[in-house]
């Protein structure tokens, strides 16, 4: 895996974010690829619905002192996030928590990655480390991207899969089309 490289720059007046090879990537595609944390909210204001998260698995090292920089505790865990019971993203990932807070947002009150930095109200550190386009035994072609989230307490090391291309083009007609999939 190699890092790709993600510009971001600003100024007084301007904001540039550029993406390596950018022409291989719909606008909207760039858009979820610079995403930083708030995926499930631009998920949400592209599909005009709600996004929910299902939690597939969740698992954590022993808790046997509170999270620290010298006693981390990680956790693993896979989530789908989920358009009217559809699958728009699979989520993997690999959360090493140092602070005792954000061991209480993750683990006790069980809040989801970017809700956890909004929670903490924190903008983590972005660094995009490899996009991927692969087609599916289906013959979809999926859009995948490894990234890390990274602030005080908390460290996150995430690849995210969105099932086809298609959806970032076709929007309400692939989500109606995959809806009536699951229906029938």
């Amino acid at each position: 895996m190699s890092t790709i490289t993600l510009k971001e720059s600003w100024n007084t007046a301007q904001t540039v974010v550029r993406i390596e090879q950018p022409g291989k990537y719909t606008g909207l595609e760039r858009i979820m690829l610079a995403a930083q944390g708030d995926l499930q909210r631009l998920l949400s204001s592209f599909f005009a619905d709600t996004i929910d998260i299902e939690v597939i698995y969740a698992k954590n090292t022993p808790r046997i002192a509170p999270a620290a920089p010298d006693a981390p505790i990680i956790q693993t865990r896979k989530v789908l996030l989920k358009c009217r019971s559809v699958v728009v993203c699979t989520a993997t990932s690999t959360v090493t928590l140092t602070s005792p807070e954000c061991e209480r947002l993750i683990l006790d009150e069980k809040f989801a990655i970017g809700q956890t930095f909004r929670q903490m109200k924190q903008v983590p550190a972005f660094l995009l480390k490899d996009i991927e386009l692969n087609e599916t035994p289906a013959g979809e072609e999926e859009l995948r991207r490894t990234y890390t989230l990274t602030s005080p307490g908390i460290e996150c090391e995430i690849l995210e899969v969105f099932p086809s291309r298609d959806m970032f083009v076709y929007g309400e007609e692939w989500l109606t089309k995959q809806h009536m999939r699951i229906w029938t």
